[in-house]
């Protein structure tokens, strides 16, 4: 997991201790160690010149003060620079007592943009830093170095903030997670440590529920009493305390699942704890209590993945007031799909829906929909949503094609001969017999035919034949006894419903809510014409 680390170093206790973890995290992952010092000799000779007024008179003459800066660049170039191999010479001979490979690097410039720069420019898999430096007073959270370089960098990093000896304690590894790829990244980043430091670990995750009550609270006291009225916000405020109280547990409980699932695969069980408050304070409460070595959290969370942000408030405020080590991760990880598809729940209509696709390619498509349900962030899986994911993942001539083959199926097996048929899987063409030699169409062969036997037919018939409610896109329509009429004067139960399925979607794509008699009754016709022809 670790192959370069990297380390800042300035002679501060916070610097050493960061040395002695990177060694001992290097050890146990056989990674390159690089230490790095920047010393500012432009900035000494800047103050320098600004002070010179203040010197003793006879120091002030021309030829004098020449000698005097010339002197005084000397020193300091060849003074800072001997400082900074001698703050590497101590981290590299740690590196030689535990055998692992050293490199050192030194820079004149301003500390954090160095740093920055370096760390942006290379490929080190970790970084550790020492939360407080040389200019640390009794006060200090986080030193001004520190916190400018995790604003502007991604790579994983290490704050040391604990001065506690490496072996001393027994805390364990606490990794906190809300659903991100970057909070499952750090999860990984914990199994792996905990394996290798001899530390257990252990997931936490927040959920917030009492920051809505107070929004609609505050909502409540300013909304006109004609408003409140309009918005019927008492119904509204109950339903959505009902939402908050248990959707919003649901979903942090699962993520834990998940975490519990990753875990698992690892050989690790993993202890999870979920709490409800607010994200960074409820951690910070637990980590006092618990006392863990060292909290693992995403640089961002789950709301901040593409907005630009460059440390999450969750992640700043823990940054800044836990007493442990705190690690920021920056890579990324998600969860096998069929980890994360056992917390997903289907309602009986989208189950339904998906028994009457075709058994050899079931699985593929409830793979499909399952991704799309989680790209969106849904936790619950309606009819609405595969029609939704049916749209993206296949194209408008596939789906046409798989409309046309189940009407040709459907028609010429229950109204012709009762013969039995064969679908070419790669254009839908529909060959009489079980055996076709060739597809005369795309000339495909015969082990690209898939037979379809009665039963599976007449389960195609009775699916597209059979009474649905749920209307076009899961929205619900109105129709008029007028509109009804002539429906139901089709005998054919599959015109019936392919009639009615066609009725309601252009419906919905004129955005129109209530059903005619005179608006069904082209597309009717239109439809009984299309199938008398087709036979």
């Amino acid at each position: 997991m670790f192959k370069k680390i990297y380390v800042p170093v300035d002679n501060s206790e916070h610097s050493n201790h960061a040395i002695e973890l990177a060694v001992e995290i290097g050890r146990k992952f056989g990674a390159t160690l690089v230490g790095s010092h920047v010393f500012a000799a432009r900035l000494h000779d800047y103050r320098f010149k600004q002070m010179e007024y203040t010197l003793p008179e006879e120091y002030v003459e021309e030829a004098e003060l020449e000698r005097q800066r010339q002197i005084h660049n000397s020193l300091i170039a060849l003074g800072l620079k001997l400082i900074s191999d001698s703050y590497l010479d101590v981290m590299e001979r740690r590196c030689q007592e535990v055998g692992l490979t050293f490199e050192r690097k030194t820079f004149d410039g301003k500390h954090y943009k160095v740093l920055i720069e370096d760390i942006q420019g290379s490929d080190y898999d970790l970084a550790v830093i020492g939360a407080l430096g040389m200019g640390a007073v009794k006060e200090s959270l986080i030193g001004s170095v520190c916190e400018r370089v995790l604003r502007r960098i991604r790579t994983d990093t290490l704050v040391v903030k604990s001065l506690t000896p490496l072996h001393g304690g027994g805390g364990a590894i606490l990794a906190g997670i809300d659903g991100s790829p970057q909070s499952f990244a750090g999860l990984k980043v914990a199994l792996s440590l905990g394996k290798a430091m001899g530390r257990r670990v252990e997931a936490v995750a927040v959920y917030d529920p009492y920051f809505h009550y107070s929004v609609f609270g505050g909502i409540v006291r300013v909304l006109s009493e004609q408003a409140a009225k309009v918005f019927r916000f008492k119904e509204q405020e109950k339903l959505h305390e009902e939402i908050i109280d248990t959707g919003l547990a649901k979903i942090y409980q699962s993520h834990l699942d998940i975490a519990r699932k990753v875990a698992a695969e690892d050989g690790v069980d993993l202890k999870i704890t979920l709490l409800d408050g607010k994200a960074f304070e409820r951690i910070l409460h637990y980590v006092r209590k618990t006392e863990p070595w060292l909290l693992i959290i995403g640089r961002t969370g789950v709301h901040g993945e593409n907005d630009g942000v460059d440390l999450g408030s969750n992640a700043e405020n823990l940054l800044r007031l836990t007493p442990c080590h705190v690690y920021l991760c920056g890579r990324k990880f998600s969860p096998p799909m069929d980890v994360r598809a056992e917390i997903l729940h289907w309602t009986e209509g989208a189950k339904k829906k998906m028994e009457r696709v075709p058994a050899h390619v079931r699985g593929m498509a409830r793979t499909a929909v399952v991704q799309f349900a989680i790209e969106q962030g849904h936790t619950v899986i309606t009819s609405g949503v595969i029609d939704q994911a049916t749209e993206r993942f296949m194209p408008t001539r596939a789906v046409q094609m798989v409309q046309e083959v189940a009407e040709s199926v459907a028609i010429e097996k229950l109204r012709a001969e009762q013969e039995a048929t064969a679908i070419c899987s790669v254009c839908g063409y529909v060959a009489k017999g079980r055996d076709p030699v060739k597809c005369p169409v795309c000339g495909a062969g015969s082990e690209k035919f898939q037979a379809i036997d009665r039963e599976v037919i007449e389960a195609v018939a009775l699916g597209n034949g059979g009474i649905e409610e749920e209307a076009f896109d899961g929205v619900r329509l109105y129709w008029t006894q007028e509109a009804r009429q002539p429906l139901l004067r089709i005998q054919d139960a599959y015109l019936r419903r392919l009639a009615k399925a066609r009725i309601e979607k252009a419906a919905r794509l004129r955005k129109l809510n209530v059903i005619t008699g005179e608006f069904v009754a082209p597309i009717i016709e239109e439809t009984l014409g299309k199938q008398r022809s087709s036979t």
